[in-house]
């Protein structure tokens, strides 16, 4: 039985300052949240940073199992899912765009997506985003000691804390994005102006997803 032990604490330390960088870097996953949170404020734009700190634990656990490995290995079930994400999320852009437009069109504004769907969608959205499994298999094991034993346990452990941190920093992005969206809400053009705008920031993602390539084994 694997007995866990106290870990080298100026590698521990190394790996924090590591992986709070990475969550304060803007990358996808912070423009994510930040589209979601300018389009139907702070409540969404915290679920949908709940919703995708879920979907990359579902990477780590997949890395952990050796399934991410797998697909990463394959360059068909890595096109395949890179292909999905980046349809869904330019999908998620084209609904934003369209909700704007009638929008203008309609005498009331269209009801915001609400917590619940903005927290699947950023479930989704994560879990089908091929270069967090990536960055996982990257990262994670430069800072796992194969002598302790028990490798899976020490890769989830220490990437459940990168996305614990990640999801932090999304929080915060969310929390502000919100509070932009709140101050234009007297203002219903520029509130269809910042829907709109999410939406070609989401469709941007998912395009420049197409373009990622299979890390070289």
């Amino acid at each position: 039985m694997w007995r866990a032990r106290v870990p080298d604490p100026s590698q521990f330390a190394l790996f924090l300052a590591a992986a709070l960088l990475l969550a304060v870097t803007p990358g996808p996953g912070i423009f994510y949240v930040a589209a979601r949170s300018l389009a139907g404020g702070r409540e969404e734009g915290i679920a949908s940073s709940l919703g995708t700190g879920l979907g990359g634990t579902v990477h780590v656990l997949a890395g952990a199992l050796g399934v991410s490995a797998i697909v990463l290995a394959s360059a068909e079930l890595f096109t395949l899912l890179k292909l999905a994400g980046a349809a869904y999320l330019v999908w998620l852009g084209l609904c934003a765009i369209l909700a704007a437009r009638r929008d203008a069109l309609a005498p009331e504004p269209t009801p915001a997506l609400g917590s619940r769907r903005a927290f699947r969608e950023g479930v989704v959205v994560e879990a089908l985003n091929p270069k967090t499994a990536a960055f996982f298999l990257a990262f994670v094991p430069q800072f796992v000691d194969p002598t302790q034993g028990q490798v899976a346990v020490q890769f989830a452990v220490l990437g459940l804390l990168s996305v614990l941190l990640n999801t932090l920093a999304d929080i915060v992005v969310a929390i502000a994005g919100g509070s932009i969206r709140q101050g234009a809400s007297t203002r219903p053009g520029l509130v269809r102006r910042l829907r709109a705008a999410s939406g070609g920031a989401m469709i941007a993602l998912g395009l420049g997803l197409v373009f990622v390539r299979r890390p070289a084994s």
